[in-house]
């Protein structure tokens, strides 16, 4: 019998939390539907020693934000130097990643998180407008989007985040006349980026579970 692939899903807390997302919560929500597809999932909060064994995961989900670094509480920046570095050497072995949401606007004591990621949230340029039920459209042709159709969720719509040039974009919000990537695959990495799931409420839509699943076994080659 083969055995089941292994989820990691890193959930934001200290320096990687804020008072404006959950990550508890739809970490939580995220685990139990990689469960449905039938992988082996952990979630541990990103404190230090949770990256120490990434090469056990066949997945690793990020699923984390900006917050306000207190070394006092949870170290300096060389005290997270190795768990950056244990990230990189993860991505350079081919292991899989999976940015939800702030995964665009976290680890910002690692400059070397964005090529990974294929992109990121910029401070001052990049924006939301008020959350609210939206629609985001595939663009372009890729397995994690072919058929899929729109996306409908309860969200907020991260717009003029900054993409890499060899990132291949995979969604669409749509504001004021323009389209805007909100979710693409990275060209310096076996990643994906999500920019959906602010809340809990974003997978309470059935297209938006059905894009998370499809970007899970794009990554693992299902």
């Amino acid at each position: 019998m083969t055995s089941a692939s292994r989820a990691l899903v890193l959930a934001g807390r200290g320096r990687y939390e804020d008072p404006w997302h959950d990550h508890a919560a739809t970490s939580h929500v995220v685990a139990l539907l990689l469960a449905e597809e039938a992988l082996d999932v952990q979630v541990r909060g990103t404190v230090p020693g949770a990256f120490a064994d990434l090469r056990a995961f066949d997945l690793v989900v990020v699923n984390a934000g900006r917050g306000r670094p207190d070394p006092a509480f949870d170290g300096d920046d060389a005290a997270w130097a190795p768990a950056h570095a244990a990230v990189r050497a993860y991505a350079a072995d081919g292991g899989a990643l999976l940015g939800l949401h702030q995964a665009a606007n976290t680890f910002a004591d690692d400059p070397h998180w964005p090529d990974l990621l294929g992109g990121r949230w910029v401070p001052g340029t990049s924006w939301h407008p008020p959350q609210d039920v939206a629609t985001f459209t595939a663009a372009g042709d890729h397995p994690v989007t072919d058929g899929l159709g729109p996306v409908v969720a309860d969200d907020e719509r991260y717009l003029d985040l900054v993409v890499d040039p060899g990132s291949r974009v995979l969604l669409t919000a749509h504001h004021d006349g323009s389209d805007h990537p909100v979710a693409w695959v990275s060209g310096g990495a076996r990643a994906v980026y999500d920019g959906l799931g602010h809340g809990v409420e974003s997978y309470g839509s059935a297209s938006r579970r059905e894009l998370l699943r499809r970007e899970v076994d794009w990554l693992l080659a299902r």
